[in-house]
């Protein structure tokens, strides 16, 4: 876990002297732009870091990325990890302080996961899935498994906050949850701007109109030197070349491997990205499994390995929103050539032989955050049995000799504090932990 900044304002001892406090709102400002809050609708790397604080999931992880009771109060395999019962916690309420019920619970897994068999069971829940699912206890953590009820117009969760106004793509407004199962929030309200880049959220800072901002990667050193607090989470985004198909022969094969071997990822993250994160010849970061530098192609190096010219150029393209993209798809362009490889880049196009991609790793739990990039790089989901390391190693594996993935490097979740946000948590894997935040100062 990583907090930058020259004073480090929320870990020091103005935090220690303060008193928490009842009151005022928090002003955040997010790049996504949701345009329905349903969990259901939600894909598997989506929701973060609103969601939980409306709907909120039978498990969770906790700050240190452990898998956690939440709504359910425990829960027990079926023999072979295809049937699980979970029981609920008792005492808690949805927003309009309906209880939470077994019934509601199974028809919002339902509707996220219409594969799966959900019921109710007395006070448990009981999840039947089409084959063994040793993940889903972690699965129930995403976003998109939080639980959801409908009323009429209204759509209500059991979390700290609940929705007081929403203009899709443009603003969400909530309220604290009064009676909150546990405890009231600090503050009475969260503002959320939605859809702004991150170059809009830093002016937005400057001029004092928000509290917490997202930083991109390359600006958190200057941030950080300005006299902002920043706080990390451990790498949690992949940024990866995926090919949009296979290998049609020996040759473009390896053609693949020698683009792989001549990148020079190391400039990536200390030039293009300002030092933050790491470089990756690995799908998941190494907090995550322990052996990603098994990945490394020693003796695989640019001067090592030459490709003979293509007949045609290989195209690259990348999404323009984000600037930094394109300068790392002109780097990877220009390492291409210095092995003989000839590579174009262009913004968003539709018929590119690859694409640059920056994919949330979705989990702290490895063998899902796999699951995440395989499907957003359009690549075979992998499947597991259990939750070895041989096994998660062993599906890396296949994917990276698939030649449809080059990972380029594991990036940090950043963002940027303002005067009078107090208690915040730094958190192993970027989530907003906002109901322990109380404000001070000018702000309360």
């Amino acid at each position: 876990m990583l907090v930058i900044s020259s004073i480090v304002a929320l870990a020091g001892g103005t935090e220690a002297a303060a008193r928490p406090h009842y009151g005022g709102t928090v002003r955040i400002v997010l790049r996504e732009a949701p345009l329905s809050l349903d969990p259901a609708q939600l894909n598997v790397a989506q929701g973060k870091p609103i969601s939980p604080l409306i709907f909120e999931g039978l498990t969770r992880f906790d700050a240190h990325g452990r898998l956690q009771p939440h709504l359910a109060a425990r829960w027990e395999p079926g023999v072979g990890n295809q049937r699980w019962q979970f029981w609920l916690r008792p005492g808690v309420n949805f927003h309009d302080g309906a209880p939470l019920t077994a019934d509601a619970v199974a028809a919002s897994l339902r509707a996220a996961n219409p594969a799966w068999t959900v019921s109710a069971n007395g006070d448990s829940v009981v999840i039947e899935t089409t084959a063994p699912d040793p993940q889903l206890p972690a699965e129930l953590a995403l976003p998109r498994n939080g639980i959801a009820r409908h009323a009429g117009s209204r759509l209500l969760g059991t979390g700290p906050f609940q929705i007081s106004q929403f203009q899709p793509g443009r603003t969400l407004v909530l309220a604290a949850n009064e009676d909150y199962w546990g405890g009231r929030p600090f503050v009475d309200s969260v503002v959320a701007s939605l859809g702004q880049n991150w170059r809009q959220q830093l002016i937005t800072l400057e001029l004092g109109k928000a509290d917490v901002v997202e930083v991109a990667p390359e600006q958190v050193r200057r941030a950080g030197l300005s006299g902002r607090t920043i706080v990390e989470s451990a790498p949690n985004e992949l940024i990866v070349l995926a090919f949009t198909s296979g290998a049609e022969s020996a040759e473009e094969a390896r053609l693949r491997q020698a683009l792989s071997a001549g990148i020079d990822r190391a400039s990536i993250v200390n030039v293009l990205l300002q030092g933050q994160g790491e470089a990756a010849e690995a799908i998941l970061p190494n907090w995550m499994t322990g052996y990603a530098m098994l990945f490394a192609q020693t003796g695989q190096r640019s001067g090592d390995v030459t490709a003979t010219a293509m007949a045609g150029a290989m195209t690259l393209s990348y999404d323009a929103s984000d600037p930094a993209n394109q300068l790392i798809a002109e780097r990877v362009a220009l390492n291409a050539r210095d092995v003989g490889i000839r590579l174009q880049t262009a913004a968003s196009t539709a018929n590119a032989d690859a694409r640059l991609l920056r994919i949330p790793l979705a989990s702290p739990q490895p063998q899902l955050a796999l699951q995440a990039v395989a499907t957003a790089a359009g690549l075979a989901v992998p499947q597991f049995q259990g939750t070895s390391a041989e096994e998660l190693y062993a599906r890396e594996k296949e994917l990276l000799q698939s030649g449809r993935i080059i990972p380029l490097a594991h990036v940090p979740q950043a963002s940027a504090i303002g005067p009078g946000v107090q208690g915040w948590r730094t958190d192993l894997f970027g989530d907003y932990r906002l109901a322990d935040v109380w404000l001070s100062g000018s702000r309360l």
